[in-house]
């Protein structure tokens, strides 16, 4: 007779095999996510699933794919939310970036309600090279219904997730090259129609610009360069700083007015970019120019 360590770890085995088997012949992120979210309900008995993506551009949880309630039918999600990283427990978890089992909600005041209230909730966030990539979210009726082999297999799920995303990923990166029609017309329209300077540029409106879609401009310019859009599009903004800070056409300008100037819309976008991309503050910058000149 098979004791319940055995059985347990019978069900851990099935269960990595089957998501493993699953995952694999997947082809793109969206069908990666419901995959997992209608595979969880099946497969772990739970009633819900829910995976949200992390924007970096806006800082913001969306919900991507979900089954159960929130799944009426196809692939549609009804009511989608978005969080702002650290708002609900789903938020919490994003931000900690550690997995919770919330045993009774009505306790934690963290809990926002989606389409209904329930009492358990079971939070796991998915890893990507030390970077956050979404939560996998579950919620039940009934109190203290997740459990710790729920939480481990849900880490395992996760981390399949994480891996086949990657695999995706360097498969998309060798299809890209320098020579990629879009990317040259991305940097004329950097470098020449100075679009940097758009304060209120987006992802969506380059990629209109371009005539893509804005997650193949994300692919291509995390691909070629292994930095996000935004990153991407804030060094050519204090790159026109630090060409500006000493220029004798600008002197008239605050360093703050350089900021603004160079596309970004607040000062402390500009501070936290410009200490993040060099190290410095700009007034640093300027007097370590001003030093060795």
């Amino acid at each position: 007779m098979q004791d319940s360590t055995t059985l347990s770890t019978l069900e851990e085995i099935r269960a990595i095999s089957f998501f493993s088997t699953s995952l694999s012949s997947k082809e793109t992120i969206d069908e990666i996510l419901w995959d997992i979210t209608k595979n969880v309900i099946h497969r772990l008995g739970f009633i819900d699933c829910v995976i949200y993506t992390y924007d970096y551009e806006t800082c913001q949880l969306t919900q991507h794919a979900a089954y159960g309630v929130k799944n009426p039918f196809d692939e549609r999600i009804h009511n989608r939310i978005k969080l702002e990283l650290g708002e609900g427990i789903v938020g919490s978890v994003a931000m900690s970036k550690s997995a919770e089992i919330i045993n009774d909600t009505s306790k934690d005041p963290r809990y926002i309600v989606d389409d209904a209230s329930r009492l358990s909730e079971i939070c796991v966030p998915i890893i990507i090279n030390d970077t956050l990539f979404g939560i996998i979210d579950s919620e039940h009726p009934q109190k203290a219904f997740f459990t710790e082999k729920h939480l481990h297999l849900l880490n395992i799920i996760a981390a399949l997730c994480a891996q086949r995303i990657k695999a995706l990923n360097l498969k998309t990166k060798k299809n890209f090259t320098k020579a990629n029609q879009y990317f040259k017309k991305l940097e004329e329209l950097m470098r020449f129609k100075k679009l940097y300077r758009n304060p209120n540029l987006s992802l969506n409106s380059v990629s209109e610009a371009l005539g893509i879609s804005a997650c193949y401009l994300s692919s291509m310019v995390n691909s070629l360069l292994n930095k996000s859009f935004i990153d991407f599009i804030n060094e050519y903004r204090i790159a026109d700083v630090k060409q500006n800070l000493n220029s004798d056409r600008y002197a008239h300008y605050t360093i703050v007015s350089l900021g603004l100037e160079a596309g970004f819309n607040s000062k402390s976008a500009f501070y936290s970019a410009f200490k993040k991309h060099t190290g410095l503050t700009p007034l640093q910058y300027k007097n370590d120019c001003c030093v060795l000149s």
